[in-house]
């Protein structure tokens, strides 16, 4: 199961509350795993996402339980959270899984940091031991996906990113030249190392990178430097003393509240000299830029929220319905073995009862004729085990292959029937991992299927 909520279901407001750090992500997945109701957990995430996935066995206890953890970490009521979530079970939360590690569900189409992020995910899921069998298959599965779609269709491109869009509108506003431009990175994480390669790309002249740990800025300034820009770092106190020679603003830091409010913003805009405005692009959530600073003369702002308004396009129809296809084909391929495995206990049940029901007669046999020789009875017990292996090995290649196809038959039902397999041991009646099980998800009555 994953309960989610993005860019497509929830404004910047409320995906600012929700969103998850690294430290509230690992108290969150114990949180998970302590619900009784959820066996494997691993949470995305990014700048326009938190999803939990979840393998569960009871869709609507879970998907309280679920809920109740993801409302607690963002202080958000039942209603309030379902009004803005959705919510996918069993086969349907494979798909959107794998077409999120194909970028096909991004604010940016095709971008290929969803994919990194997706395996950062299941990494650090892994690392708090909430990752099982079901959710290492499904992930690792969906990771394949992701770098199929990016390999084999023109999905990217265009090398399509959060950075690459927001510094195309800075060009449409700006008029397209670099050479002559001062930018300012705020933040050397991924996203600023991102921001310093796609600024040293487009030949901008002048760079400034700040951060709280002045010696990760130094060396994405450095890099900057060996791409021909002339390129600065220091600490993220003196962001307020370059704006005044700066043209552009990349804020991308990991900061849990803004770092640059209107208070703070508007003595260095009055002092600006120049005809065109500072603009600020701000890629982080929670945003690094207070709202309000919109509304300050001589700065324009472009965030998550502008690009939710202003939907980014670029992808061509035929490398969306290219990518589309190959999740398509990767997901029937992943059902299909699912449900082949969702018959292997049986068929181990069915060759463990032909075992029994040959050392049986075996031993029966030992009591009929006590004067067999050794030899000789180990040569009835070859034979008997060769009849015995040959007349299940069809039907239990044929069973796995029958399961394996879309009918909707249960197979292993019809192997413990026919055969009397006792349908109370575990392993014979394990039911498929993924299988999609129809039942309308419901958060106390209130959260909708998306």
């Amino acid at each position: 199961m994953v309960l989610g909520l993005s860019h497509h279901s929830a404004p910047v407001e409320v995906l600012e509350r929700v969103t998850v750090d690294d430290d509230a992500r690992d108290k969150m997945l114990d949180a998970l795993l302590q619900t009784g109701q959820v066996s494997e957990a691993m949470i995305v995430s990014t700048c326009n996402r938190i999803e939990i996935y979840g393998v569960v066995d009871a869709f609507h206890p879970a998907l309280d339980a679920v809920g109740g953890v993801l409302g607690d970490h963002a202080g958000m009521g039942v209603e309030e959270l379902g009004r803005q979530a959705y919510v996918h079970y069993g086969q349907a939360a494979a798909h959107h899984l794998f077409s999120v590690a194909a970028g096909l569900d991004s604010l940016v189409v095709g971008e290929q940091q969803i994919l990194g992020q997706v395996r950062t995910a299941y990494g650090a899921a892994e690392q708090q031991r909430a990752v099982g069998t079901v959710l290492h298959g499904v992930a690792q599965q969906a990771l394949r996906v992701g770098k199929r779609v990016h390999t084999e269709t023109g999905i990217d491109e265009a090398g399509a990113s959060m950075v690459s869009v927001v510094l195309d509108r800075v060009a449409d506003a700006t008029g397209g030249d670099w050479a002559d431009r001062h930018a300012v990175v705020l933040g050397a994480g991924a996203m600023g190392g991102l921001a310093v390669a796609e600024l040293s790309r487009r030949g901008v002249g002048r760079m400034t990178v700040l951060n709280r740990t002045p010696e990760a800025a130094e060396r994405l300034a450095a890099t900057a430097g060996e791409a021909g820009v002339v390129a600065a770092a220091g600490p993220d106190t003196a962001v307020f003393d370059v704006l005044g020679g700066a043209d552009v603003l990349i804020s991308c830091t990991g900061a849990s509240a803004p770092v640059l409010t209107a208070d703070q913003m508007f003595d260095p805009l009055a002092a600006r000299t120049g005809a065109h405005d500072l603009i600020v692009c701000d890629l982080a959530l929670p945003r690094d830029v207070d709202p309000a600073v919109a509304g300050l003369p001589g700065v324009q702002v472009i965030d998550i929220a502008t690009l939710q308004r202003d939907p980014v396009g670029g992808v061509s129809t035929e490398a969306a319905e290219a990518a589309e296809s190959i999740v398509a084909e990767e997901l029937g391929a992943y059902l299909a073995a699912q449900r082949a495995a969702s018959v292997t206990p049986t068929v181990a049940a069915l060759r463990r009862r032909a075992d029994e029901v040959l050392i049986a007669e075996l031993d029966r046999l030992d009591g009929r004729l006590p004067h067999l020789s050794g030899d000789d009875r180990a040569e009835v017990s070859k034979t008997l085990r060769r009849v015995v292996d040959k007349l299940l090995h069809s039907p239990t290649v044929r069973v796995k292959e029958l399961a394996a196809g879309a009918a909707p038959m249960d197979y292993a039902a019809a192997l413990r029937e026919l055969f009397e397999l006792s349908p109370s041991a575990p392993a014979a009646v394990t039911e498929a991992p993924g299988a999609d099980r129809p039942c309308a998800p419901k958060l106390s009555g209130r959260m909708e299927d998306r």
